[in-house]
Protein backbone atom coordinates (compact mmCIF):
# COMPACT_ATOMS: atom_id res chain seq x y z
CA UNK A 1 0.00 0.00 0.00
CA UNK A 2 1.39 3.24 -0.86
CA UNK A 3 0.21 6.52 1.01
CA UNK A 4 1.53 8.94 -1.16
CA UNK A 5 -0.81 11.17 -3.75
CA UNK A 6 -4.11 9.53 -3.16
CA UNK A 7 -7.63 9.96 -3.48
CA UNK A 8 -9.26 8.07 -0.73
CA UNK A 9 -12.80 6.67 0.38
CA UNK A 10 -13.07 7.25 4.14
CA UNK A 11 -14.83 4.39 6.49
CA UNK A 12 -18.77 5.49 6.61
CA UNK A 13 -21.21 2.84 8.76
CA UNK A 14 -23.50 0.93 6.32
CA UNK A 15 -22.36 2.81 3.60
CA UNK A 16 -18.67 1.25 3.08
CA UNK A 17 -19.81 -1.89 1.85
CA UNK A 18 -18.26 -3.78 -1.02
CA UNK A 19 -20.66 -1.83 -4.06
CA UNK A 20 -20.03 1.35 -2.60
CA UNK A 21 -16.12 0.84 -2.41
CA UNK A 22 -15.90 -0.26 -5.70
CA UNK A 23 -18.67 2.40 -7.11
CA UNK A 24 -15.91 4.82 -5.47
CA UNK A 25 -12.84 3.15 -7.13
CA UNK A 26 -14.63 3.28 -10.82
CA UNK A 27 -14.74 6.97 -10.53
CA UNK A 28 -11.03 7.32 -9.42
CA UNK A 29 -10.28 6.82 -6.14
CA UNK A 30 -7.26 4.85 -4.71
CA UNK A 31 -7.55 3.59 -1.51
CA UNK A 32 -11.15 2.40 0.15
CA UNK A 33 -12.26 1.72 3.80
CA UNK A 34 -14.61 -0.40 4.59
CA UNK A 35 -16.82 0.70 7.37
CA UNK A 36 -15.47 -0.10 11.08
CA UNK A 37 -16.01 -3.55 12.14
CA UNK A 38 -15.94 -4.01 15.61
CA UNK A 39 -13.37 -7.12 16.93
CA UNK A 40 -16.16 -8.55 19.28
CA UNK A 41 -17.97 -9.57 16.18
CA UNK A 42 -14.85 -10.01 13.82
CA UNK A 43 -13.33 -12.42 15.96
CA UNK A 44 -16.66 -15.02 15.66
CA UNK A 45 -16.05 -15.56 11.97
CA UNK A 46 -14.86 -17.22 9.70
CA UNK A 47 -13.84 -16.94 6.16
CA UNK A 48 -16.02 -18.65 3.37
CA UNK A 49 -15.28 -18.28 0.02
CA UNK A 50 -18.36 -17.49 -1.84
CA UNK A 51 -18.44 -18.78 -5.18
CA UNK A 52 -21.87 -18.28 -6.35
CA UNK A 53 -21.24 -14.41 -5.55
CA UNK A 54 -17.80 -14.28 -6.44
CA UNK A 55 -16.52 -12.86 -3.56
CA UNK A 56 -14.86 -13.83 -0.24
CA UNK A 57 -16.93 -13.45 2.98
CA UNK A 58 -16.61 -13.14 6.33
CA UNK A 59 -19.33 -14.85 8.23
CA UNK A 60 -20.33 -15.03 12.24
CA UNK A 61 -20.53 -18.52 12.84
CA UNK A 62 -23.38 -20.53 13.29
CA UNK A 63 -25.18 -17.92 11.03
CA UNK A 64 -25.51 -16.85 7.75
CA UNK A 65 -24.48 -12.66 8.72
CA UNK A 66 -22.12 -11.69 6.41
CA UNK A 67 -20.14 -9.62 8.25
CA UNK A 68 -17.63 -8.22 5.97
CA UNK A 69 -17.01 -9.08 1.84
CA UNK A 70 -14.70 -8.45 -0.51
CA UNK A 71 -13.04 -9.70 -3.64
CA UNK A 72 -10.06 -9.59 -6.09
CA UNK A 73 -10.83 -6.64 -7.79
CA UNK A 74 -10.10 -3.99 -4.82
CA UNK A 75 -7.21 -6.80 -3.10
CA UNK A 76 -5.08 -4.11 -3.38
CA UNK A 77 -6.38 -1.01 -1.87
CA UNK A 78 -9.23 -2.07 -0.03
CA UNK A 79 -8.71 -1.30 3.70
CA UNK A 80 -10.33 -2.85 6.62
CA UNK A 81 -10.97 -0.58 10.23
CA UNK A 82 -11.67 -1.66 13.23
CA UNK A 83 -13.02 -0.60 15.98
CA UNK A 84 -11.36 -2.23 19.27
CA UNK A 85 -10.32 -1.18 23.13
CA UNK A 86 -8.31 -4.31 23.14
CA UNK A 87 -4.64 -5.48 21.36
CA UNK A 88 -5.22 -8.84 21.80
CA UNK A 89 -8.86 -9.11 20.49
CA UNK A 90 -7.67 -6.23 17.95
CA UNK A 91 -4.75 -8.72 16.49
CA UNK A 92 -7.11 -11.77 16.50
CA UNK A 93 -9.39 -9.85 14.50
CA UNK A 94 -7.04 -8.48 12.09
CA UNK A 95 -5.48 -12.08 11.21
CA UNK A 96 -8.86 -13.24 10.12
CA UNK A 97 -8.96 -10.96 7.56
CA UNK A 98 -5.51 -9.68 6.63
CA UNK A 99 -4.32 -12.12 3.66
CA UNK A 100 -7.53 -10.49 1.88
CA UNK A 101 -6.96 -6.69 2.74
CA UNK A 102 -4.17 -4.42 1.31
CA UNK A 103 -4.17 -2.92 4.98
CA UNK A 104 -5.94 -3.04 8.46
CA UNK A 105 -6.18 0.69 10.16
CA UNK A 106 -7.51 1.11 13.92
CA UNK A 107 -10.80 3.73 14.38
CA UNK A 108 -9.72 6.29 16.56
CA UNK A 109 -12.16 9.37 16.32
CA UNK A 110 -15.71 7.94 15.92
CA UNK A 111 -17.30 9.73 17.84
CA UNK A 112 -20.81 7.58 18.21
CA UNK A 113 -21.82 6.64 21.28
CA UNK A 114 -21.62 2.93 20.21
CA UNK A 115 -18.17 2.98 19.47
CA UNK A 116 -17.36 5.54 22.65
CA UNK A 117 -19.24 3.49 25.37
CA UNK A 118 -16.87 0.35 24.50
CA UNK A 119 -13.73 2.29 24.91
CA UNK A 120 -13.34 2.37 21.02
CA UNK A 121 -13.39 4.74 18.51
CA UNK A 122 -13.30 8.47 19.76
CA UNK A 123 -12.97 6.95 23.38
CA UNK A 124 -8.60 5.65 22.62
CA UNK A 125 -7.73 9.53 22.25
CA UNK A 126 -7.20 9.87 25.87
CA UNK A 127 -5.54 6.73 26.87
CA UNK A 128 -1.99 7.04 24.77
CA UNK A 129 -0.84 4.14 26.16
CA UNK A 130 -3.46 1.95 25.13
CA UNK A 131 -3.22 2.95 21.51
CA UNK A 132 1.01 2.12 21.92
CA UNK A 133 -0.28 -1.18 23.24
CA UNK A 134 -2.68 -1.80 20.40
CA UNK A 135 -0.48 -0.52 17.43
CA UNK A 136 3.13 -1.81 18.35
CA UNK A 137 0.77 -5.41 18.95
CA UNK A 138 -0.66 -5.18 15.13
CA UNK A 139 2.87 -3.79 13.53
CA UNK A 140 4.78 -6.28 15.19
CA UNK A 141 2.67 -9.32 14.16
CA UNK A 142 0.91 -8.50 10.46
CA UNK A 143 2.56 -8.55 7.52
CA UNK A 144 0.46 -5.71 6.10
CA UNK A 145 0.40 -2.25 6.52
CA UNK A 146 -1.13 -0.93 9.91
CA UNK A 147 -2.33 2.64 9.85
CA UNK A 148 -5.02 4.86 12.24
CA UNK A 149 -7.88 7.34 11.86
CA UNK A 150 -7.94 10.38 14.40
CA UNK A 151 -9.91 13.36 15.10
CA UNK A 152 -8.53 16.70 16.60
CA UNK A 153 -7.87 16.71 20.23
CA UNK A 154 -8.81 19.70 22.42
CA UNK A 155 -5.95 22.05 21.53
CA UNK A 156 -3.27 21.80 18.20
CA UNK A 157 -0.21 21.39 21.00
CA UNK A 158 -2.07 17.75 21.64
CA UNK A 159 -2.94 16.83 18.76
CA UNK A 160 0.85 17.00 17.69
CA UNK A 161 2.01 14.74 20.59
CA UNK A 162 -0.30 11.99 19.90
CA UNK A 163 0.73 12.07 16.64
CA UNK A 164 3.75 12.17 17.36
CA UNK A 165 3.49 8.94 19.73
CA UNK A 166 1.53 7.26 16.97
CA UNK A 167 4.33 7.09 14.64
CA UNK A 168 6.56 5.84 17.11
CA UNK A 169 4.79 3.08 16.93
CA UNK A 170 5.97 2.02 13.40
CA UNK A 171 2.13 2.71 11.44
CA UNK A 172 2.38 3.59 7.66
CA UNK A 173 0.48 6.83 7.71
CA UNK A 174 -2.01 8.61 10.25
CA UNK A 175 -5.45 9.79 8.71
CA UNK A 176 -6.81 12.83 10.38
CA UNK A 177 -10.61 14.17 10.74
CA UNK A 178 -9.97 17.77 11.30
CA UNK A 179 -12.53 18.17 13.58
CA UNK A 180 -12.85 17.57 17.04
CA UNK A 181 -15.41 15.33 19.16
CA UNK A 182 -17.60 17.36 20.16
CA UNK A 183 -17.71 19.08 16.61
CA UNK A 184 -20.86 18.69 14.02
CA UNK A 185 -20.58 18.17 10.86
CA UNK A 186 -21.44 21.94 9.69
CA UNK A 187 -18.97 22.88 12.00
CA UNK A 188 -15.62 23.38 9.33
CA UNK A 189 -12.83 21.26 9.55
CA UNK A 190 -9.56 22.57 10.27
CA UNK A 191 -7.49 22.39 8.09
CA UNK A 192 -4.57 24.39 9.74
CA UNK A 193 -4.40 21.85 12.62
CA UNK A 194 -3.82 19.30 10.45
CA UNK A 195 -0.64 21.24 8.76
CA UNK A 196 0.58 21.37 12.08
CA UNK A 197 0.61 17.14 12.17
CA UNK A 198 1.96 16.86 9.04
CA UNK A 199 4.68 19.35 9.86
CA UNK A 200 5.78 17.33 12.54
CA UNK A 201 5.24 14.00 11.18
CA UNK A 202 7.92 12.21 8.71
CA UNK A 203 4.80 9.49 8.13
CA UNK A 204 2.39 9.68 5.16
CA UNK A 205 -0.65 12.07 6.74
CA UNK A 206 -4.17 11.68 5.35
CA UNK A 207 -6.66 14.73 5.55
CA UNK A 208 -9.74 14.36 6.07
CA UNK A 209 -12.65 16.99 6.41
CA UNK A 210 -15.21 19.45 4.08
CA UNK A 211 -13.95 17.90 0.47
CA UNK A 212 -16.75 17.64 -1.45
CA UNK A 213 -15.61 18.41 -4.89
CA UNK A 214 -12.32 17.33 -6.97
CA UNK A 215 -11.04 20.69 -6.97
CA UNK A 216 -11.33 20.21 -2.66
CA UNK A 217 -8.27 17.90 -3.05
CA UNK A 218 -6.30 19.80 -4.51
CA UNK A 219 -6.91 22.89 -2.20
CA UNK A 220 -6.68 21.01 0.65
CA UNK A 221 -3.29 19.20 -0.11
CA UNK A 222 -2.40 23.01 -0.56
CA UNK A 223 -3.52 24.14 3.02
CA UNK A 224 -2.26 20.95 4.66
CA UNK A 225 0.58 19.59 2.55
CA UNK A 226 -0.33 16.13 3.57
CA UNK A 227 0.50 13.55 1.57
CA UNK A 228 -3.21 11.85 0.72
CA UNK A 229 -6.41 13.27 0.93
CA UNK A 230 -9.62 11.33 2.24
CA UNK A 231 -13.69 12.14 1.60
CA UNK A 232 -16.59 10.95 3.62
CA UNK A 233 -19.96 12.92 2.89
CA UNK A 234 -18.92 14.33 -0.74
CA UNK A 235 -18.29 10.74 -2.12
CA UNK A 236 -21.84 9.60 -0.38
CA UNK A 237 -23.47 12.44 -2.15
CA UNK A 238 -22.19 11.58 -5.24
CA UNK A 239 -19.27 9.04 -5.88
CA UNK A 240 -17.47 10.90 -8.75
CA UNK A 241 -16.12 13.11 -6.80
CA UNK A 242 -13.16 11.25 -7.57
CA UNK A 243 -13.19 11.85 -11.03
CA UNK A 244 -11.16 15.17 -12.58
CA UNK A 245 -13.18 15.13 -15.24
CA UNK A 246 -16.81 17.06 -14.65
CA UNK A 247 -18.99 14.69 -11.96
CA UNK A 248 -21.49 12.33 -13.38
CA UNK A 249 -25.50 13.42 -12.30
CA UNK A 250 -25.87 11.79 -9.11
CA UNK A 251 -29.16 10.08 -10.66
CA UNK A 252 -26.91 8.15 -12.75
CA UNK A 253 -24.51 7.56 -10.20
CA UNK A 254 -27.49 5.83 -7.77
CA UNK A 255 -28.09 3.56 -10.71
CA UNK A 256 -24.82 2.36 -10.49
CA UNK A 257 -25.16 1.79 -7.04
CA UNK A 258 -27.65 -0.18 -7.26
CA UNK A 259 -26.45 -2.36 -10.30
CA UNK A 260 -23.25 -2.96 -7.77
CA UNK A 261 -25.77 -3.88 -4.94
CA UNK A 262 -27.55 -6.47 -7.61
CA UNK A 263 -24.23 -7.88 -8.67
CA UNK A 264 -22.59 -8.37 -4.97
CA UNK A 265 -25.91 -9.16 -3.33
CA UNK A 266 -25.34 -6.21 -1.01
CA UNK A 267 -27.60 -6.76 2.01
CA UNK A 268 -30.41 -4.72 1.63
CA UNK A 269 -30.47 -2.81 4.79
CA UNK A 270 -27.36 -0.97 3.80
CA UNK A 271 -28.62 -0.72 0.40
CA UNK A 272 -31.37 0.99 1.34
CA UNK A 273 -29.34 3.10 4.43
CA UNK A 274 -26.76 4.04 1.66
CA UNK A 275 -29.62 5.19 -1.36
CA UNK A 276 -31.32 7.20 1.48
CA UNK A 277 -28.31 9.04 2.41
CA UNK A 278 -27.66 10.14 -1.06
CA UNK A 279 -31.52 11.17 -1.62
CA UNK A 280 -31.55 13.24 1.49
CA UNK A 281 -28.66 15.24 -0.35
CA UNK A 282 -30.39 16.19 -3.23
CA UNK A 283 -34.33 15.71 -2.43
CA UNK A 284 -36.59 14.92 0.33
CA UNK A 285 -37.22 11.43 1.75
CA UNK A 286 -40.95 12.32 1.80
CA UNK A 287 -41.52 12.29 -2.11
CA UNK A 288 -42.05 8.77 -3.66
CA UNK A 289 -38.89 7.95 -4.66
CA UNK A 290 -37.92 8.02 -0.53
CA UNK A 291 -40.86 6.21 0.50
CA UNK A 292 -40.52 3.13 -2.20
CA UNK A 293 -36.61 2.79 -0.83
CA UNK A 294 -38.32 2.74 2.61
CA UNK A 295 -40.72 0.41 2.08
CA UNK A 296 -38.39 -2.02 -0.22
CA UNK A 297 -37.92 -5.52 1.45
CA UNK A 298 -35.13 -6.90 -0.72
CA UNK A 299 -33.01 -5.91 -3.51
CA UNK A 300 -35.51 -7.14 -6.14
CA UNK A 301 -37.91 -4.41 -5.40
CA UNK A 302 -34.78 -1.77 -5.38
CA UNK A 303 -34.30 -2.91 -8.83
CA UNK A 304 -37.79 -2.58 -10.04
CA UNK A 305 -37.86 0.96 -8.06
CA UNK A 306 -34.73 1.66 -10.51
CA UNK A 307 -35.77 0.40 -13.84
CA UNK A 308 -33.46 -2.46 -13.50
CA UNK A 309 -35.63 -5.38 -13.07
CA UNK A 310 -34.03 -6.86 -16.13
CA UNK A 311 -30.71 -6.72 -14.78
CA UNK A 312 -31.52 -8.00 -11.66
CA UNK A 313 -33.05 -10.87 -13.54
CA UNK A 314 -29.93 -11.52 -15.83
CA UNK A 315 -27.60 -11.37 -13.17
CA UNK A 316 -29.40 -14.15 -10.93
CA UNK A 317 -29.77 -16.32 -14.50
CA UNK A 318 -26.01 -16.01 -14.99
CA UNK A 319 -23.99 -16.59 -12.19
CA UNK A 320 -21.40 -18.32 -13.00
CA UNK A 321 -18.03 -16.65 -11.12
CA UNK A 322 -16.45 -19.99 -10.98
CA UNK A 323 -16.42 -20.86 -14.60
CA UNK A 324 -17.01 -17.64 -16.70
CA UNK A 325 -16.55 -14.07 -17.01
CA UNK A 326 -17.73 -11.67 -14.68
CA UNK A 327 -17.26 -9.19 -17.35
CA UNK A 328 -20.63 -10.15 -18.63
CA UNK A 329 -22.53 -9.40 -15.88
CA UNK A 330 -21.21 -5.48 -15.86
Amino acid sequence: MEYHNKLVLAPMVRVGTLPFRLLAAEYGADVTYGEEIIDHKMVKCERKVNEYVGCTDFVEKGTENVVFRTCNEERNRVVFQIGTSDAVRALTAAQIVCNDVAAIDVNMGCPKSFSISGGMGAALLNKPELIHDILTTLKRNLSCPVTCKIRLLKSSQDTVELARRIEKTGVSALAVHGRRVADRPRDPAKWSEIAEVVSALSIPVIANGDVFDYGDFKRIRAATGASSVMVARGALWNASVFSPEDKVHWEKVKREYVRKSILWENDVKSTKHTLKEMIMHYSCLELPEGKSVIKSENLAEIAQLYGEERYYQFVNENRFFAYGSRDELL
